[in-house]
């Protein structure tokens, strides 16, 4: 959840970390700081709020040196403080460390370490490793952070530097996600590949237990059993513009705006429309198993849970195999009954999802078979599951997903495709399907062309303290990431609901003050939906539809419409999310709040 930059080499390090923690900004952050060896002690600044409260400071400062590490964090641990922000510093003022993750027994370490003479001053769990590692500390910083980590519980990506060996950096990882960029004559570290664009393309992923040596001529990687470990050196597909706005006020609406191509760079390559098929070459290993299946269990958080459910109904309906879609956080406490004969898919856009992965770990240590759709090559879960689909959606940089749920809801579209052709789906269907998909991005052109009417339909209703959104079938999870996009970035009060739920309760707060969006495309269940409309209207709510283009009867009956072209009723959530998506934005930004990084939130949730 937060983030880390390090850097050594024969560059001013401090310009390399800020602008590194400039691009990790989307993650989510409270405070930041940075870290240089100095003459027998560490010098760092920290602050708290934006980065460029960080860059203020340190120009009050002489910052010089080719070594150094920084961090942006966000709380878990002690509130935002200039003291519980990291790097944090051993008493001797010699060693400091960056870290993401949580150390579950921090408490008992802490007690132990005070009765020796360390002096805390944090109220974070962090600090209790900078302390550890000076109390290992001898002649070798790699020593004593291998020491201090065998101590440890919990989850960990940490870099640290020393005043008394200023040409090192030493980072461990333990299921919080680490990256080394590889350059010349200089290397680097971050969480997120964002960091280092622009400085390299070559990268190594740590894997969890393995802990680096860097300096500028190189790097060496063991695990902490001390085994050396041959690095693997991946290829950035990521560009550095791809990671910028492109002109946009906002990355959420640049990634918006990108959702037709996204739906091409999803099915490029892979829909064989003429055999009603798909191609998937990340799941061809394991086909036989595949084959076998007969239960799935998709496991996900978030928005990615919710392009989960509408997955459910694809995959049940069309391949014909029972479905389970269950909160990855959840998963392994109610003891999942699993098999081989059981497979488990992980969603994440990051691919490092803590409780995701969690649930794939539970699902491999019970031999269910594994897979994932993430979107971030090289992610842990991408190397951890048995076989896999890759997004292609490109980078995400807003905090509240958009384009990574689309692809997401395509990619699934695909998976169904595939496994209902080894089963019941006929080429007929599976044609029309393949057919369908190739219109979309077409179709969706066609909603972001008349964005601007979704602009003045916000502009109404930015005021408004709840909302309540309504939809059945495969739009019942769309009404669910309807109320989620505007309580994430808006902040005010919204629930999605199956409308079929809406007369056991949530009817009781219906009355002018308290709007719905009802999703009513012209699907099988559109006069149920119809049915519910009349019943909030004769309530006196007011009303946004999603409905079908030429559907003139809704437009009597609701306060304001907004029609998305016809489709398959399968890849219908596809489009109907997007005018949630656009509401939401403008609503978020009539009210002039920052849209990119809303407040509380993280974009990749890296602890538990």
């Amino acid at each position: 959840m937060c983030g880390i930059v390090g850097y050594i080499g024969n560059k001013n390090a401090k310009d390399i970390l800020i602008e590194g923690l400039s691009r990790l900004e989307y993650r989510g952050y409270d405070s930041s700081g940075i870290a240089l060896p100095g003459d027998n002690k560490v010098e760092v600044v920290k602050e708290v709020g934006r980065i460029v409260n960080l860059g203020k400071k340190i120009t009050e400062k002489s910052f010089l040196g080719t070594c150094g590490i920084a961090h942006t964090r966000w709380a878990t641990h002690g509130k935002p403080s200039t003291i519980n922000a990291h790097p944090h510093i051993s008493c001797n003022g010699k060693i400091a460390l960056v870290h993401n993750g949580i150390i579950e027994n921090y408490q008992e370490l802490k007690k132990d370490l005070t009765k020796k003479g360390h002096k805390f001053v944090s109220e974070t769990d962090t600090e209790v490793l900078v302390h550890l590692i000076e109390e290992y500390y001898q002649e070798s910083l790699e020593e004593a952070v291998k020491l201090a980590l065998s101590e440890v519980v919990g989850a960990y990506g940490i870099c640290v530097i020393s005043s008394d060996e200023p040409e090192k950096i030493v980072a461990a990882r333990m299921g919080s996600p680490l990256i080394i960029g590889v350059g010349n004559n200089e290397n680097f570290f971050a969480s997120d590949v964002s960091a280092i664009l622009g400085y390299t393309k070559q990268v190594i992923y740590l894997n969890d237990g393995e802990i680096v040596v860097a300096t500028s001529e190189g790097i060496s990687i063991t695990r902490l059993n001390g085994d050396a470990v041959r690095a693997e050196i991946a290829e950035i597909e990521m560009t550095l513009e791809q990671s910028q706005k492109s002109g946009h006020p906002h990355y959420m609406l640049k990634e918006i705006m990108e959702q037709p191509q996204v739906v091409v760079d999803s099915t490029k390559g892979r829909l064989l429309t003429t055999d009603g098929n798909v191609r998937l070459g990340g799941l061809k290993e394991i086909s036989d198993k595949l084959r076998d299946i007969e239960r799935i269990i998709i496991v996900a958080c978030g928005t990615a849970r919710l392009a989960g459910l509408v997955g459910e109904y694809m995959l049940e309906e069309y391949a014909g195999i029972p479905v389970e879609v269950e909160y990855a956080s959840e998963f392994r406490y109610r003891k999942p009954l699993l098999s081989n004969k059981v497979a488990v898919l992980a969603i994440s856009q990051s691919g490092e999802t803590a409780d995701t992965l969690a649930a794939i770990r539970e699902a491999k240590e019970k031999e269910a078979v594994t897979l994932g759709i993430v979107n971030v090559v090289g992610s842990t879960i991408a190397r951890e599951t048995d076989a896999g689909i890759y997004n292609h959606a490109g980078p995400e940089i807003a905090v509240a997903s958009t384009k990574a749920m689309v692809s997401q809801m395509t990619v699934l579209a695909l998976l169904t495709i595939l496994l209902g052709r080894e089963r019941d789906m006929s080429l007929v269907t599976g044609k029309r399907i393949t057919e369908e998909l190739e219109k979309l991005p077409g179709l969706i052109e066609k909603i972001l062309a008349k964005k601007s009417e979704l602009k003045k339909i916000a502009a109404k209703y930015k005021d408004y303290r709840d909302f309540m959104y309504l939809g059945r079938k495969y739009n019942f999870p769309v009404a669910e990431e309807g109320a989620l996009k505007l309580k994430e970035i808006s902040y005010i009060h919204a629930e999605g609901y199956a409308a079929g739920e809406m007369k056991h309760g949530p009817i009781a707060m219906i009355d002018k003050d308290f709007p719905t969006v009802a999703i009513c495309p012209k699907d099988s269940v559109y006069d149920k939906n119809v049915s519910n409309i009349e019943e909030i209207k004769a309530r006196n709510g007011k009303i946004v539809a999603i409905a079908t283009e030429g559907d003139k009867v809704i437009k009597k009956l609701v306060t304001d419409v907004f029609y998305i072209p016809k489709t398959l009723e399968m890849l219908t959530p596809i489009l109907s999310v997007i005018p949630l998506q656009l509401f939401a934005y403008y609503v978020a930004s009539a009210k002039g709040l920052d849209v990119d990084k809303p407040r509380n939130l993280a974009k990749s949730v890296t602890v538990e």
